[in-house]
């Protein structure tokens, strides 16, 4: 392990089956994390405490008797607030749903558990996903595990805080705009959003066209592991990709040799400050000392693609929210109504020329991915935000999401992207790498995800103040 002994995910697989760690006592100390941490990083929504230790417990007997073990056995993860976690409160981040009890569970919490996972709670996440940032009426504010000062952005705030601090190795997160790679590339941690419906969304999201489920963890190798036992089809969802679900383990440390490389600074209308590019672009360079080629492509987009996302994911949420919003807006986050309100103002015409417009979109991509096989730019176009603001200052001519720029083309696309962390920046905070791939090409992102972790100058990714041991477990006998 480790010298502050945060063990991968991987690791602590081998651990558990070897019976030199205790499924109860890791799922006791990551209960215990999550409890102290709650008055400082604020990153759950409800602990399952007696549901864990149960489920704990169950875990270990099964390692006692020499049972088959599944792929994730014995291990804690975590499931955000937009996820159903059947008997649990479903509240979505919102007062207005503060009550609601899940009836099942989302697919991807059910496969997590089959596979040996031991669901601890349900973490924050801004209103209805509505915010890149980490924070909600319902909940108040998460902070980021880097620096409690700064946001660690969302909307799948909770998970990445609770990764970054190590209280699980991995977490489910949700991604209807880049709510997984936002918060991993503010927190220094690796996430996937696989190709759109690759991952089963069930009951039905408020953004049915642009949500997807998938890992957050702190490398690529883990956030791999937990992916591959969450894929596949469901035949709840109407978007569920069929098809055969990519080697995504077999990705990790995967020869990059030949395989062609888009690097994008700006994607042609971002506006990144100069310290995410003087951390990202070295590393995207030394990806050619594994046989990458790689070219720079200033223009990716004509134009930017914002207008399209807005009226597609904000209508969603209002039309899902609209009595709320004619008889308790007050309930609502102010800057998430404002948005919703304005979205549901569209006219039907209007809306649909969007409709078009993004399927145009698609279609570009496409012929963008016959000349590469992934595109990598930044995840967002700052280090950091103040925790408690909806977007950076300089960046204030922009909207609630618009600031972010590098994400929500690639919900509007369905393609598979991912977010690793490239190093530090000048003020300690980590900053994030996105990879794209071409449709169902979710391999090659993690193939490149992992070369980035391997040129990336070394850096120990757990933050400062939770550099602590892990606790030593005696040998089952």
């Amino acid at each position: 392990m480790p010298a502050h002994n945060l063990p991968s995910a991987h690791e602590l697989r081998s651990l558990i089956a070897s019976r030199q760690v205790s499924p109860v006592e890791l799922t006791r100390h990551a209960l215990d994390a999550a409890t102290a941490t709650q008055g400082t990083l604020n990153a759950f929504f409800l602990i399952m405490e007696d549901e864990a230790m149960a489920d704990a417990r169950g875990a270990e007997e099964a390692v006692m008797r020499g049972e088959p073990l599944g792929p994730l056995h014995g291990l804690p993860f975590s499931a955000k607030d937009l996820m159903a976690v059947k008997d649990q409160r479903y509240a979505s981040g919102s007062r207005a749903r503060a009550d609601i009890v899940a009836e099942v569970d989302a697919p991807a919490v059910d496969r997590a558990r089959a596979a040996g996972a031991i669901l601890i709670g349900k973490t924050t996440t801004s209103e209805f996903g509505c915010k890149p940032v980490g924070d909600s009426p319902l909940t108040g504010i998460t902070r980021n595990p880097w620096n409690l000062d700064k946001t660690p952005g969302g909307s799948s705030a909770g998970a990445a805080a609770s990764v970054a601090a190590g209280i699980t190795p991995f977490a489910l997160g949700t991604d209807g705009g880049g709510s997984i790679r936002i918060p991993c590339a503010f927190t220094g941690l690796a996430g996937i959003k696989g190709q759109f419906g690759r991952v089963p969304v069930w009951p039905t999201s408020a953004t049915p066209t642009l949500a997807h489920v998938g890992p957050i963890a702190r490398d690529i190798a883990d956030a791999a592991l937990l992916f591959a036992a969450i894929a596949g089809y469901d035949a709840r969802d109407p978007a569920s990709v069929a098809g055969p679900v990519p080697d995504v383990l077999g990705a990790v440390g995967a020869d990059l040799a030949g395989l062609r490389i888009a690097w994008s600074p700006t994607l042609g209308y971002a506006r990144p400050d100069a310290e995410v590019l003087r951390v990202i672009e070295p590393v995207v360079r030394r990806l050619e000392e594994l046989g990458a080629i790689v070219e720079q492509v200033d223009t990716v987009f004509a134009t930017d693609p914002a207008d399209l996302w807005i009226a597609e994911f904000y209508a969603g949420v209002g039309t899902r929210l609209r009595g709320v919003l004619e008889t308790q807006r007050d309930l609502l986050d102010p800057a998430v109504a404002a948005v919703l309100a304005a979205a549901l103002a569209q006219e039907m015409r209007a809306y649909y020329d969007t409709v078009f417009d993004r399927y145009a979109l698609r279609e570009e991509m496409r012929r963008f991915f016959e000349r590469y096989d992934a595109l990598v730019s930044p995840v967002l176009p700052v280090t950091s935000l103040d925790a408690g603001v909806d977007m950076p200052a300089h960046l204030s001519d922009r909207n609630l999401v618009s600031w972010v720029f590098y994400t929500y083309p690639f919900n509007l696309t369905g393609q598979p992207a991912a977010s690793v962390c490239a190093g530090l920046a000048s003020d300690g905070m980590p900053v994030g790498l996105q990879i794209v791939g071409r449709a169902l090409g979710e391999a090659d992102v993690v193939r490149v995800a992992s070369g980035i972790e391997r040129v990336r100058d070394p850096v120990d990714l757990v933050p400062p103040a939770f550099r602590r041991p892990f606790p030593s477990s005696e040998a089952l006998s």
